[in-house]
């Protein structure tokens, strides 16, 4: 029932900048934890960013310095933003919304993804 569409993707250079956008629609987000993940051809899906409902944010140690992550809870949207990016970072881009239940069960709901090109 959860719904996640990403946005805002496309060819960047490196050093530059793009701002994702992911627009949640089922739940609020107050109450989840959202993440960003990303998938580059041939690699396995890994952990950009999460956002806890309080606000706290951790970031994986590729992108910390570069990428914020933040939410709008009044919009239901999550946003990323990249900064100085890499040509490693391009992947395909994926929104995450982790719905709580009782401990320790959650459900995991994801986004069709955007893709994210870095290169000169």
């Amino acid at each position: 029932q959860v719904q996640l569409v990403e946005s805002g993707g496309g060819l960047v250079q490196p050093g530059g900048s793009l701002r994702l956008s992911c627009a949640v629609s089922g739940s609020g987000l107050g109450a989840e934890i959202m993440g960003w993940y990303r998938q580059a051809p041939g690699k396995q899906r890994e952990l950009v960013a999460t956002s806890t409902p309080g606000g706290n944010t951790r970031y994986a140690d590729s992108v910390k310095g570069r990428f914020i992550i933040s939410r709008d809870n009044a919009k239901n949207t999550v946003y990323l933003q990249m900064n100085s990016l890499k040509p490693e970072d391009t992947a395909v881009y994926y929104c995450n919304s982790r719905l709580l239940g009782t401990f320790p069960f959650f459900e995991d709901y994801w986004g069709q993804g955007t893709q994210v090109t870095v290169s000169s």
